[in-house]
């Protein structure tokens, strides 16, 4: 089968197409032919090494990290699925990629595709969905009423982040360039930064949540809109000693992430509020809780691009540029 998979470490004159195996799915697996393969920014930096303290790569290794596709095998364990059934996956982790014509996808990270989206779009889901999802509802609890701000809202998380955290009940700020105001309204934002002609931190004030996606100076300039007991989400970092005693790091990181981390949970001391660190984790059972929002209509999908499978190195050299309104897709089929 044809795939896309990164050599070794560095530039992307590492990535190539090449032809591997079809894989066969183990008792707990279920086989997924790819239809659509959505990007995430992740899939730019862990071909650079960035994300090497944190995710073990096996090289050469398959690219990608969100799938929508047909089961079309399923192990001899696996009891929600069947073949023909129309799947939606984020793989982040788990030692595979979804760059490829066929992937392997645990029966606990995979879920129905909504009824109503086609494969495209159920591919530009996951991971900004997960994501949302375990930072909002999970690791800040957003309660109705309560104020939530989201950075960056035209793109991927942003886009997705925005419409759960109204789902939610929250009043939203967010921040995006002039010519994304109407989208981030449309999708339900209540304060929009124009971030070319004002600073947000000079106009927000009395939120309870922000959710950490640009990095520079940004998370520090969002302590300052926080009123006391409230929280930081951060999926940028810098990650915490929690995050690495969770993921069961030796003693030596666990060190390293508390060091990198001391300046900003202090600083959010300071102002009464708390500061953690978010990895994102594949889990098939959210995905269908987002499922159900997605169906209802509460919650739809960002679409920027679509790039064909052949141009996938292209894709992922335009996600990198960080101008995607919403997410990039790799269509397969």
């Amino acid at each position: 089968m044809k795939t896309l998979i990164l050599q070794r470490y560095g530039g992307p004159e590492h990535i190539e197409f090449a032809d591997t195996p079809r894989p066969v799915p183990k008792p707990h697996e279920i086989l997924v032919q790819v239809h659509a393969a959505g990007l995430n920014p992740i899939d730019t930096m862990i071909p650079k090494g960035t994300f090497k303290p944190i995710i073990r790569l096996r090289l050469p290794s398959t690219l990608g990290s969100d799938v929508a596709g047909v089961a079309v095998e399923v192990g001899l364990k696996v009891t929600r699925f069947k073949p023909g059934d129309p799947v939606f996956a984020s793989v982040l982790d788990l030692g595979t990629g979804t760059l490829a014509e066929f992937v392997t996808v645990p029966e606990h990270a995979a879920a129905l595709k909504p009824a109503n989206l086609d494969f495209v779009q159920a591919a530009s889901i996951p991971m900004v969905g997960l994501t949302s999802w375990q930072a909002l509802k999970e690791r800040a609890g957003v309660k109705p009423g309560q104020k939530v701000f989201v950075p960056a809202g035209s793109g991927g998380i942003g886009t997705f982040a925005i419409q759960l955290a109204k789902y939610l009940g929250a009043k939203v700020g967010t921040t995006t360039s002039t010519g994304n105001v109407d989208l981030v309204r449309s999708l339900g934002a209540d304060e929009v930064i124009d971030y070319k002609r004002q600073e947000f931190d000079e106009v927000l004030s009395g939120y309870d949540v922000v959710l950490g996606t640009v990095r520079g100076d940004a998370l520090d300039k969002s302590l300052r809109i926080l009123k006391p007991n409230s929280i930081v989400v951060s999926l940028i970092g810098p990650p915490d000693a929690a995050f690495a005693r969770a993921r069961r790091m030796n003693i030596f990181m666990v060190f390293v992430f508390a060091f990198l981390s001391r300046g900003i949970i202090r600083r959010a001391k300071k102002r009464g509020t708390t500061y953690s660190f978010l990895f994102v984790h594949p889990d098939g059972g959210q995905l269908t809780e987002i499922g159900k929002l997605i169906e209802a209509g509460r919650i739809r999908p960002v679409i920027d691009k679509v790039f064909p499978f052949e141009q996938a190195k292209e894709a992922l050299a335009y996600l990198e540029q960080g101008r995607a309104k919403g997410k990039v897709v790799v269509q397969m089929r």
